[in-house]
């Protein structure tokens, strides 16, 4: 079963959808009780870091999803999702976050050409051939992205894929059996329903 974290505020649906069409058992987790005995566990996000580490501890989820991630259970951030393993970020006036990335989440400096948020297809530059969700993934293959904070990640051995935007950041990881991408997989057509076909069968 894939537990799909429900915080309060994020787009959980389309995500829930994708792994329904690929032919997954799935459960919406709103507390501590929804996760026992989920075997891979995805964070959806949408909304702002404060908002969702705020969400997560009224219902009591972050230990509960800190155990389950020590234990080895493949876990999958997405957007949000991947932006909260870090240390902190510049959103709201400054978040703390989970901390399992060193690392720092901030405001894209924009330009002339760079509208924020980024929104719509980019491409990202895999790093590492290795990571599992990659599989059958070509580099520089075009995901969809919506977003106006980026990962600086202070553990470059972790970043799996790098993307460009007014920035060099890091868009997709990989430690242990911990994954995340910047962009959204559900609304990346046949390449993002391939990284979720990938996560399940890690």
């Amino acid at each position: 079963m894939i537990g799909i974290i429900d915080y309060g505020s994020g787009n959980l649906r389309s995500v829930y959808n994708a792994f329904r069409y690929l032919g997954a058992d799935v459960k919406v987790c709103e507390t501590p009780e929804d996760m026992k005995g989920a075997e891979r566990i995805v964070f959806p996000g949408v909304g702002s870091s404060r908002d969702a580490m705020n969400g997560l501890s009224e219902r009591g989820l972050i230990g509960p999803l800190l155990d389950n991630i020590t234990r080895g259970v493949p876990f999958l951030g997405i957007c949000l999702g991947l932006q909260l393993l870090f240390d902190t970020s510049d959103e709201s006036g400054g978040t703390d976050c989970l901390g399992l990335i060193r690392g720092k989440v901030k405001l894209f400096p924009g330009g002339e050409d760079m509208k924020v948020p980024q929104i719509g297809w980019n491409t990202v530059n895999i790093m590492n051939y290795d990571c599992p969700i990659f599989k059958g993934i070509e580099d520089k293959t075009y995901f969809y992205f919506v977003h106006s904070y980026y990962c600086e990640s202070a553990e470059e051995e972790y970043t799996a894929g790098i993307t460009e935007y007014s920035a060099s950041y890091t868009s997709a990881l990989w430690k242990d059996n911990i994954f995340a991408v910047q962009f959204h997989p559900e609304r990346s057509q046949a390449m993002g329903l391939k990284i979720l076909e990938n996560f399940i069968k890690t």
